[in-house]
């Protein structure tokens, strides 16, 4: 039995007119049909400007979040920005639904914290106001008191301001809550984010595919690069 509370997400084209905009004009919107996500882990990674975080985003507007972060209950904005791939994408949900969820996206995380601030609700994120610890405490301040378990949570490219023990961290925490019944939806380029075992791996380019996780091309690149800095540096500063 499939315990997902979102199955698939699917294109629908029959309102899509022309393809020649943005973010349909994208390769990889194009060539989209649908994509299964796993009932635990679904990564999704690529090259930057191949439309994973725009796909995540739609998948999360769908949803009801709101396009700036936050859970569905936040409401703010403060730039209209994203796109309306969301209208057109068709989410199939699992039987259940989640007691908890969260869309934490890097670019606008600053504006998530600011309204945590104004809406006095520093308590669910650990007692202090995320702008007051460091970029990565502040992450892990809302990931560590904000998950509660038994929930849905999709994030966007969460490494973005954690070292690679924090990296490490989130995927204890991301187990912790997985055994809580909870499913994650993230965009990412660390290979060490992206090393949870019971998980489903798409890689975009002008296409959408599963891989493996050690056949992703960030994998490839960093064990080159860590088991030959001087070679590949030689190469870069040629």
């Amino acid at each position: 039995m499939n315990n997902s509370f979102i199955r698939e997400a699917q294109l629908c084209t029959k309102h899509i007119d022309p393809f020649s905009e943005y973010p349909y004009s994208l390769p990889v919107i194009k060539n989209l049909s649908t994509i299964k996500f796993h009932p635990k882990v679904t990564y999704i990674v690529g090259e930057n400007g191949t439309g994973k975080s725009t796909i995540l985003e739609a998948i999360a507007v769908a949803y009801g979040f709101n396009p700036e972060g936050g859970s569905k209950n936040f409401n703010f904005s403060t730039r209209d920005t994203h796109s309306d791939l969301w209208k057109n994408l068709k989410l199939i949900k699992g039987i259940k639904m989640p007691k908890d969820s969260f869309f934490l996206r890097a670019e606008s995380f600053y504006n998530l914290a600011s309204n945590i601030d104004d809406i006095d609700a520093v308590d669910s994120y650990g007692g202090n106001s995320l702008h007051s610890q460091s970029h990565g405490e502040s992450f892990m301040s809302l990931i560590m008191n904000r998950f509660r378990g038994n929930g849905l949570y999709i994030l966007d490219e969460p490494e973005a301001a954690l070292s690679p023990t924090r990296q490490m961290v989130l995927i204890s925490r991301m187990h912790d809550l997985i055994k809580n019944n909870s499913q994650f939806i993230i965009t990412t380029h660390s290979p060490i984010v992206m090393a949870y075992p019971d998980s489903v791996i798409y890689e975009l380019d002008k296409t959408i595919k599963r891989v493996d996780y050690k056949d992703t091309e960030n994998y490839q690149v960093m064990k080159s690069f860590i088991n030959n800095p001087e070679k590949m540096l030689d190469i870069l500063m040629q």
